[in-house]
């Protein structure tokens, strides 16, 4: 049946229809939906993991056992994975196992645009690259199939317009697969010195053999053009641009598998054209190995490698043009994101930017305290790299540095890679504090659940950590809740915290305010008699406060009643409204 499906959704159906029967991902956009839309089949076990690390060891795990598994992440994801993955390239697999991760050129809601392709060259591991929905289907299973014939986990490459975007795809059946029986082999499976020596050379010629597929493989394809003055080799999205730009006049090698890449295929297209252009976002991937295979082609001499491309930068370096028939007759304005109304990271971070504190930032909604009004947050590095850069700074500025400076984390992140580093922090002693933002959801990310809310990704009833017992387990004495809505409470235990000499958990704990079950008060009204234009109340940056004719005006679309700007009103014409 034929359907239109966004990537990561048909992503999920090539799974389903390929027999995988177990998912351990950990959430990041634009890879999430993967995972979501996988949860949804009956005969998929999926959870939530508390990092990419145990997500691929988990599914690893899984393929050990003999079932087809799979592990899904973001491309900085990959990176906290990238331990297992080196050497699960070396013991292969039992089950097939596929490796999901989303790029994101343009750093659409990430800190960098690193170029995953270059960790399937590292690691030598087979690498997929589906350019639209029906390939990221159809891609995901002959992916199993390659993983089961040559021994090797497969890593899958999407990226933000391919996850997101919507096309036709040509559903089928699930084809169940038996679990293969799992049998002891040392050799194979313990990765200490004298095993893996053994395992290298089989890498070696695992890769050989996957050239010589790469050659006759469906995944690259040429398609020659009316004209053969100019040749393209591209993949993924920037294969969609030059097919809307060039049409098909221009002949095209379209990569899908992008690692290994073949040899034979790619001297046999650049010798039936005249010139080579090498189309592809971010690195030089395709562009190096051709140069490697002593090929003349131009790459990055005509395109960047920041950022994404588009059918216009395409049109413009191919000395085209391109007319999408398709623009408008005024700009739009630029629009950043902010906390939401009624956030309830708002008013911890007043607090600590109306105390001029350094404030060691981490990932997640939270690092939006960073932007104007509120200017919170100073560093924002990697997941859990807060806690232990509390640690490091306050270590080598000591003295007064201890007493102005603090880390902010969110629980889901405190979970991924916090842990660590709040233990560094007591076994080194640092007079550290760590403010943990327990929004009770992970919420950059589209409101996952996580180990600290008490229930799993089909959300049903599991396990919940206690943070205060944990933090206290980990060898902090310190540990103090407060309410983010309440500004006083915060200002007291940050001063307080900062003045002792030793190490301190603050958790600043409100739900986050977008979640179902939290129960909103009325909004704010402003009494116009009593606001004199201090714009006090803009202070706090939320998006439901205004100043019309020089008064306070609010949005009671978006306003919550949190009441968090009431206590910035001395002259209390922001009041809250009867229940």
């Amino acid at each position: 049946m034929k359907q239109l499906m966004l990537g990561n959704e048909a992503f999920a159906r090539g799974l389903y229809e390929a027999g995988c029967s177990f998912v351990s991902s950990y959430p990041g956009t634009p890879s999430t939906e993967i995972t979501e839309y996988a949860a949804k089949f009956t005969e998929i076990y999926a959870e939530w993991a508390p990092n990419e690390k145990v997500a691929m060891e988990t599914a690893f795990g899984a393929s050990l056992a003999g079932k087809r598994s799979f592990c899904g992440m973001k491309h900085v994801g990959l990176n906290v994975a990238a331990d297992p993955l080196f050497t699960i390239s070396y013991t292969g697999v039992n089950g097939g196992m596929i490796i999901g991760v989303a790029d994101d050129p343009g750093m659409h809601s990430s800190q960098n645009e690193q170029d995953s392709r270059n960790y399937a060259k590292a690691a030598k591991i087979p690498m997929l690259e589906p350019s639209d929905s029906f390939e990221a289907l159809e891609f995901t299973k002959i992916a199993y199939e390659l993983s089961e014939t040559y021994d090797t986990p497969v890593l899958m490459k999407i990226c933000t317009r391919v996850a997101h975007s919507q096309s036709i795809v040509q559903t089928s059946e699930r084809v169940e697969t038996a679990q293969k029986a799992y049998k002891k082999n040392p050799q194979k499976y313990i990765m200490m010195p004298a095993f893996a020596k053994l395992r290298h050379p089989i890498v070696e010629a695992r890769t050989k053999a996957l050239i010589e597929y790469a050659e006759s493989t469906s995944l690259n394809r040429i398609e020659y053009g009316t004209e053969k003055q100019l040749g393209i080799i591209t993949s993924s999205t920037a294969y969609q641009y030059v097919k809307e730009v060039c049409g098909d006049t221009i002949s095209v090698l379209k990569i899908g598998m992008i690692w290994p890449m073949p040899e034979k295929l790619l001297r046999d297209f650049c010798a039936s054209v005249e010139k080579v252009i090498v189309v592809e976002e971010l690195d030089g991937f395709i562009e190096e190995h051709c140069r490697n295979l002593r090929l003349d082609v131009i790459g990055k001499e005509l395109f960047s490698n920041i950022g994404e491309l588009s059918q216009n930068a395409v049109a413009a370096a191919l000395g085209l043009t391109y007319d999408d028939g398709k623009c408008l007759d005024e700009s739009i304005p630029n629009r950043p994101p902010v906390m939401c109304a009624g956030c309830p990271h708002r008013g911890l971070y007043y607090t600590l930017s109306k105390l001029k504190l350094n404030v060691i930032g981490d990932i997640g909604c939270y690092t939006l305290g960073a932007t104007a009004p509120l200017n919170a947050v100073d560093t924002c590095v990697c997941m859990g790299a807060s806690v232990s850069g509390v640690h490091g700074f306050n270590k080598a500025s000591g003295g007064e540095s201890e007493q102005k400076t603090v880390a902010v984390i969110g629980d889901s992140t405190f979970m991924h890679s916090g842990m660590t580093g709040l233990v560094n922090i007591a076994y080194n002693h640092s007079n550290s504090t760590v403010i943990i933002l327990d929004n009770s959801i992970t919420g950059m990310t589209g409101h996952q659940q996580n180990p600290t809310t008490g229930f799993n990704l089909k959300g049903d009833p599991a396990a919940k950590v206690d943070l205060e017992a944990l933090c206290h387990a980990l060898g902090i004495a310190r540990v103090r809740v407060v309410d983010p809505y309440d500004l006083m409470q915060c200002e007291e235990a940050v001063k307080e915290e900062l003045s002792v000499a030793e190490p301190s958990v603050i958790i600043s704990r409100r739900p986050c305010a977008l979640l179902k079950y939290v129960k909103h008060k009325k909004p704010i009204k402003v009494d116009m008699q009593k606001c004199i234009s201090c714009k006090m109340c803009m202070k706090i940056g939320c998006p439901a406060i205004s100043m019309t004719g020089g008064k306070a005006k609010i949005d009671t679309t978006l306003c919550t009643g949190c009441g968090v700007c009431m206590q910035l009103c001395r002259p209390g014409a922001l009041q809250e409204v009867a229940q």
